[in-house]
């Protein structure tokens, strides 16, 4: 069995039925499953006409839509891999990944990623076609040699498909299923990005223990929005649902989640801690704004979540009375909470990074759950997931059926089984430093309980060592500090230092109201953050955290930088997934950060 089987076998068994849901001219219209297997075979035939041979590999720089199904499951049809670029990507990154990946073909999206790849065209001597989706372009674009419109290429592909479509249906037919699928480039939080290669098996194995934990049918709906070339949605948010023959509707951007999910109701959505931390800010900060009998009846039913979320995680059954009031509030209180989310939703599957426990407990309390798992590129990804009647807050779940987790001595976390990816493309120092004995070293430090749920303590690579000796795990402090709804990011500071620092970015939204309040005039942000009273007030919110939280002298923030922007993708700070390059970060700001130690 291999992906495109899969495909084309739901295609066949559920024809007329909606497969996708995309927004054209304003509103979302439905694309069956028999037009998206129509069109995969289109896009196929084009690329054989144009002389893909088997075995070769195709890039795709895009975002979430239609047609980056349409070329993903095209490429693997014609025994071959692609290799997807996060739209995200600078033109040098593109290149570096057409040329590490012996692209032949590049799939790109609108104008903008088109000049990416003119841009290193000559640069990738390997590359022979560009293929655009998007056909609204000027004449001088797409008058290049090498650029070719998806219409155009379908419409080769159909041609070919008259006298071929038997060949193609052979091709598929017959691709082993271990042979490679894709080559997904790390993110890079350290060096230059390494291909890893995942095959049919690694995404089919991960798939079918995945539906084991999380029953989908082709009653639900996914809202796509997290990147597709990211690990994650490739998985359970493209492949999960063409297994299960499940819907996959197309957010517009990270922006309009919101709006898109009260456009096509999703039952299950797939998301990064960062979306439901800010969803937990909104709902709490409506919650203050409110007034009177609301905001009591409001935070009432919070109250009644945290005690039921209090008994899951203490191991007790709600006593009758609870359970009596938290009906009452799911109709008065928390069905409102579920029309915002769409109205239909089921549950929501976290990943990516740490989700804080706090939100994890709010939307179980609500009846929302946030089911979060944990996984790598190179493990196709999940290895451990909750999921509904197996769920323990502050860890990412049981490992799955099928994989094998162990804890080295030094508290790494190290994986084996059928969805481990077969090593890194071209790269065979990095592959046996990774791949040993047969076993993945994730670069993750964690704790495997009794009931074989595991939980995350940290990167190995990140610990904090202080100058007293004390490692330090980082993360743990910045997503505790992260719940302060005046601070919106933090970073830990002080390796072979005598004391922890930090940088802190300020929700400067709220900081700004606090000052209103308070009388404290400033011209701009730069102005607001070196008032003595906000980096007191800042100051005493850390303080808080240490010792509600009750965190070690030795873990403490005794110092703090307050940064006048967020970290963002575009100054290379965090990656497409919103993972902290701490390196980079670190680099950047080290002389502010030095200077906290110079006393």
């Amino acid at each position: 069995m291999n992906l495109v089987q899969i495909f084309f076998e739901q295609a066949r068994r559920l024809g007329s039925r909606t497969g996708m849901k995309v927004k054209r001219d304003g509103i979302y219209v439905d694309i069956s499953w028999q037009e998206w297997a129509a069109k995969v075979e289109a896009v196929a035939g084009g690329l054989l006409s144009q002389g893909l041979q088997a075995g070769e590999k195709v890039a795709l720089l895009s975002e979430n839509r239609p047609e980056w199904a349409f070329a993903d499951l095209a490429v693997l049809a014609c025994a071959c891999a692609d290799a997807p670029l996060y739209p995200s990507n600078l033109a040098p990154q593109v290149e570096y990944i057409i040329n590490d990946s012996d692209a032949v073909f590049l799939f790109v999206s609108t104008a903008e990623q088109l000049q990416k790849g003119l841009a290193v065209v000559d640069k990738c001597t390997g590359l022979k076609k560009i293929f655009v989706f998007e056909e609204n372009l000027t004449t001088e674009l797409l008058a290049h040699e090498k650029v070719m419109t998806l219409t155009q290429l379908m419409t080769a592909g159909k041609a070919w498909l008259e006298d071929n479509a038997e060949r193609l249906e052979a091709i598929w037919q017959n691709i082993d299923a271990h042979a490679l699928a894709t080559l997904i480039y790390t993110s890079g939080t350290t060096g230059d990005p390494k291909g890893v290669m995942l095959t049919h098996d690694n995404f089919i194995s991960n798939v079918i223990a995945a539906s084991r934990c999380v029953q989908v049918d082709n009653s639900d709906i996914f809202l796509s929005h997290l990147p597709l070339s990211h690990v994650f949605e490739r998985m359970a948010g493209h492949y999960l649902p063409i297994y299960n023959g499940a819907v996959i509707a197309y957010a517009e951007s990270i922006e309009k989640v919101s709006q898109n999910m009260g456009e096509v109701h999703p039952t299950i959505m797939i998301s990064v801690p960062r979306l439901f931390e800010k969803i937990y800010d909104r709902i709490y900060d409506g919650a203050q704004q409110s007034s009177g009998l609301k905001k009591r009846l409001v935070f009432w039913a919070f109250g009644l979540a945290d005690q039921l979320a209090a008994c899951k995680r203490e191991g007790r059954t709600p006593g009758g009375w609870l359970q009596w009031q938290h009906r009452l509030a799911q109709r008065l209180v928390f069905s409102k909470l579920g029309e915002k989310l769409g109205g239909s939703l089921r549950l929501f599957i976290s990943g990516g990074a740490p989700l804080p426990q706090k939100v994890a407990e709010f939307f179980y309390g609500t009846g929302y759950p946030i089911y979060e798992g944990y996984g790598l590129t190179e493990t196709a990804p999940v290895l451990a997931v909750n999921y509904p009647g197996h769920i323990k807050f502050g860890t990412v779940g049981p490992v799955l059926d099928g994989v094998a987790v162990k804890i080295a001595e030094d508290g790494e976390i190290l994986a084996q089984g059928p969805n481990i990816a077969l090593g890194y493309y071209k790269n065979q120092a990095a592959t046996a430093e990774a791949f040993v004995d047969g076993w993945f070293h994730t670069g993750d430090v964690g704790e495997l309980d009794s009931d074989n749920y595991l939980k995350i303590t940290d990167r190995k690579k990140d610990l904090i060592v202080t100058a007293g000796g004390k490692n330090i795990a980082p993360q743990h402090l910045e997503n505790l500090l992260k719940m302060d709804k005046y601070i919106s990011e933090a970073m830990l500071y002080g390796d072979r230092k005598k004391f922890i620092s930090a940088l802190i970015v300020p929700d400067f939204e709220k900081v700004e109201e606090y000052a209103l309040k308070n009388d404290i005039l400033f011209t701009n942000v730069r102005g607001l953050l070196e008032n003595p009273e906000i980096r007191a007030m800042l100051g005493r919110r850390i303080e808080k955290v240490h010792q509600e939280q009750n965190i070690p002298g030795y873990e403490q923030v005794k110092k703090f930088v307050l940064m006048s922007s967020e970290f963002s993708m575009d100054n290379n700070e965090v990656t497409p997934t919103l993972k902290l390059r701490r390196k980079i970060v670190t680099a950047k700001f080290k002389k502010e950060l030095d200077a906290l130690y110079e006393d």
